[in-house]
């Protein structure tokens, strides 16, 4: 009796995934768009990443010793860390660097830590503090800096970006706005404005190549929201070309991609089940074309995955995956 066998709770089997090693995958899987950004804004670019990286560590650092008391920091998981490079991903390079510590600490102060840290927020913190400063501080966030001026910070030359000149077009029948609007090619390799992290659409592809590799994320929720985005332009641009942009301009345009990618399949705050999150990116990818198109802000990308991370339970609820075991009924 003495050399009794002892069974531990599940899961008896482990994979050898853990948070640190998917937050970390999709930290290097980000390395090619931030290097871009280093690239085509310089030290606007590297300063408001390790600003905002070092304030949202900061934040989480602070309010768990300072405020909740726990004994156990949860700075190395690396959501911290993802957190800040998503934010400064979010923000244009020449942004104040105050204003992006005031988001830092909303994203982590307000939307993560509130709710109960990592695993217990309802929407995306990086997203929720872009949203949070656009509202906050409109100029700030839409002052976009052109690519190409090295070493540029605070002052240098500043142009719309090529959402923005869609949105004149769709506005208004003064169509000079085309003649002033990039080639696709030109946005597929980052030489427009923008955030830092959505004006070099090549890199964020190699970057979801990478975590479809890993295995880090799945094809589903990116797949579905380009797919819905491109057949809802292409029906406006059928109806008045004139007017709207053809679907490819609009897929590579803005953080569309950046968003489907790196936001969108954050895994606290999209749906579990696959038919779910087909269902997650049709609606995220419905919702930008109809806030691009008739919404007050030139993008809707952010807004879309933030209305739609608080549907995620009830997507939850209604697309349950088949439990280990169940019998199908006939």
């Amino acid at each position: 009796m003495a050399n009794q066998l002892t069974v531990s709770l599940s899961p008896h089997v482990h994979s050898g995934d853990s948070v640190s090693k998917n937050m970390y995958g999709v930290l290097i899987a980000l390395i090619p768009a931030l290097l871009c950004s280093f690239i085509y804004f310089g030290l606007g670019a590297i300063l408001v990443t390790a600003v905002s990286v070092a304030s949202c560590v900061f934040f989480e650092w602070a309010i768990n010793k300072y405020m909740l008391k726990n004994s156990q920091t949860t700075i190395c998981d690396g959501s911290a860390i993802l957190t800040g490079v998503l934010l400064a991903f979010n923000v244009p390079s020449n942004i104040p660097l105050w204003i992006l510590i005031l988001g830092a600490l909303f994203a982590i102060g307000v939307v993560k830590m509130t709710f109960g840290g990592l695993g217990c927020n309802l929407f995306n913190p990086a997203l929720a503090g872009r949203a949070f400063l656009l509202i906050s501080f409109p100029v700030q966030m839409t002052t976009w800096p052109v690519p190409g001026q090295a070493f540029m910070t605070v002052d240098g030359e500043t142009a719309a970006t090529p959402l923005a000149l869609l949105k004149q077009m769709a506005k208004s029948d003064d169509l000079s706005a085309i003649d002033q609007m990039p080639d696709s090619l030109s946005m597929l390799i980052g030489n427009t404005g923008g955030a830092m992290g959505e004006v070099c659409e090549l890199a964020i592809l190699i970057g979801f190549c990478y975590m479809l590799w890993k295995g880090i994320i799945t094809w589903h929720i990116p797949v579905s929201i380009v797919a819905t985005v491109f057949v809802f332009a292409g029906l406006l641009h059928l109806a008045d070309p004139l007017h709207y942009a053809n679907p490819v301009y609009q897929v590579v345009s803005g953080g569309l991609l950046l968003g489907a990618v790196f936001m969108a399949t954050d895994y606290v705050t999209s749906p579990m089940s696959k038919k779910g999150q087909i269902v997650y990116g049709v609606a995220i990818g419905f919702l930008t074309i109809v806030i691009r198109t008739w919404g007050a802000y030139p993008e809707g990308m952010s807004f879309a995955i933030l209305i739609m991370n608080a549907f995620t339970p009830l997507i939850n609820t209604y697309f349950k995956p088949k439990r280990f075991g169940e019998v199908v009924k006939k």
